[in-house]
């Protein structure tokens, strides 16, 4: 059983999404067969949370098992992770902040797999913070887009705005919202798709998969800005996109760290 407490109003399903990876990936199951308590009593569907409601889940040892993510380099300082499609990057940083100390620094999108590094002490935080914040963490990422591209390498410019409300975003050429700079090149041809290879030189929400459907080439199984047809036709839900690589150049108490490049073990 795993036992969490909600802070706020918030849906059932995304507190779950949020607070508990294992319960996510079955909450449905769960549902039906009446496995998650609130506040002591059975409940089989979606309700409204409160602060101070507490959460209770009842998973099988093979349920809990699935964590959504794979540590893969841990010291004093830092942990970075594996993330799975389809778990959100807040609970992973749930689950951590159960063994222990952790401080979130950034997040990827649920269905976007790949590497996340998360600070142990106040020191990395701040640390991490800055290099994210001054460029000195290069994130590679791998990407199946839709169709061919017109170079095999490219750096593209865009501007983009944020639609809050609807939690998207649009692309244009005109100066307006946040310039974004993404630059990408190609590593296979195969089929009717193309594998890329993409460095973020701005980090905004939804670049690459809003960029790369703004000039004509969504990633494949985006059902935000993808090809329905296409990800119907092939039976794909969720976006092809890994953060492959990531290397941090520290300074300070993380020094250390820019002689260490941490790879993904995801495939495409």
């Amino acid at each position: 059983m795993k036992k969490y407490v909600a802070s706020g109003e918030i849906p059932l399903k995304n507190f779950t999404d949020n607070t508990c990876a294992p319960a996510s990936f079955c909450f449905r199951t769960l549902l039906k067969n009446r496995e998650i308590r609130v506040n002591g009593k059975r409940v089989g569907a979606d309700m409204l949370l409160h602060a101070g409601d507490e959460v209770a889940y009842y998973l099988t040892p093979a349920q809990e098992k699935k964590t959504g993510f794979e540590m893969i380099y841990e010291d004093e300082n830092v942990l970075v992770i594996d993330k799975e499609s389809g778990v959100n990057s807040e609970a992973v940083f749930s689950a951590l902040a159960e063994r222990g100390e952790a401080y979130f620094i950034h997040r990827l999108d649920r269905n976007t797999a790949g590497l996340l590094v998360f600070a142990k002490t106040k020191a990395a935080e701040e640390e991490l913070l800055r290099a994210f914040r001054e460029r000195r963490a290069e994130k590679i990422y791998l990407a199946r887009v839709l169709g061919k591209m017109p170079s095999l390498h490219s750096v593209e410019e865009a501007y983009l705005i944020k639609d809050e409300k609807n939690s998207r975003v649009r692309v244009s050429n005109q100066p307006i919202g946040e310039k974004i700079i993404t630059e990408y090149e190609v590593v296979a041809e195969e089929g009717e798709t193309s594998v890329l290879k993409i460095t973020l030189h701005t980090g905004k929400t939804h670049q690459i998969r809003a960029h790369m459907a703004y000039f004509g080439h969504p990633v494949v199984g985006d059902t935000k800005y993808g090809n329905d047809a296409y990800n119907r036709a092939h039976n794909l839900t969720r976006q092809r996109l890994i953060a492959k690589s990531l290397c941090i150049q520290g300074e300070g108490v993380l020094a250390y760290l820019c002689d260490k490049t941490f790879q993904s073990d995801k495939e495409l």
